[in-house]
């Protein structure tokens, strides 16, 4: 069967998680920030997940926004970073996150091609769409899907429903790429054809699924679309 939508996770896979610590670090005021700033961000992307993970099986669901700022303040905390002024920046940043490099051409090949092209996200709706008109790439996604629609975070399977709830495909007709293992392992048990795009040369996740194909940047995906070998 051939693919007929390429479906992407947002934060790692095409927005760069680490930009808001990165960019504050390196503006005038940033105090302390600029020696911890790689530990934070990676705290916070860490507290982050593990929040989305916790709520979803405590039933305890809230908007990814909430959880965005629960997780920067243990990260500050855990770097003794007491600074209210700081925080608004790094939560505003968060909403210019820098896209990866090969973003906007990767989204432009499929685009040429005939695919349809949406991002699914667990990110709350005015967050993506944030993150997406920095980036200059909102005229080349056909879609933004966030899993508030679904009341849940992945890898719950209502979230990867919304695909074929929005589009009309059947799971098989979507590549679906993320940058988080368990994503695109998930992803895959879901019955889509699964593309971990692993930026940080990570040992594949122990679990009951594996994604078809594992790239280390986006620059790979159209043709693995056009080919329809994922």
């Amino acid at each position: 069967m051939s693919i007929r939508i390429c479906v992407f996770d947002a934060y790692g896979t095409l927005f760069d998680v680490a930009a808001a610590a990165r960019e504050a670090a390196g503006r005038p005021g940033s105090g302390n920030l600029s020696a911890v700033w790689r530990k934070l961000a990676s705290d916070w992307r860490t507290k982050q997940l593990e929040y989305t993970w916790l709520r979803t099986v405590a039933d305890a669901h809230t908007d990814f926004w909430t959880v965005t700022e629960n997780a920067l303040d243990w990260a500050m905390e855990a770097s003794e970073l007491a600074d209210p002024e700081l925080r608004e920046r790094l939560l505003a940043l968060y909403f210019e996150l820098s896209a990866y490099p090969e973003v906007p051409d990767t989204l432009a090949k499929l685009r040429s091609a005939g695919f349809t092209t949406a991002i699914l996200s667990n990110g709350e709706p005015n967050m993506l769409r944030g993150a997406v008109e920095s980036a200059g790439v909102a005229d080349l996604l056909n879609g933004i899907l966030s899993a508030e629609d679904a009341g849940v975070f992945k890898p719950h399977r209502k979230v990867y429903e919304l695909v074929g709830q929005r589009f009309g495909t059947q799971p098989h007709e979507v590549l679906f790429v993320s940058s988080n293992g368990w994503d695109a392992a998930h992803a895959a048990g879901f019955g889509f054809r699964s593309v971990w795009v692993n930026r940080a040369n990570a040992p594949m996740d122990r679990l009951p699924w594996e994604p078809k194909q594992v790239v280390r940047d986006l620059s790979a995906i159209p043709d693995i679309a056009v080919r329809n070998d994922a």
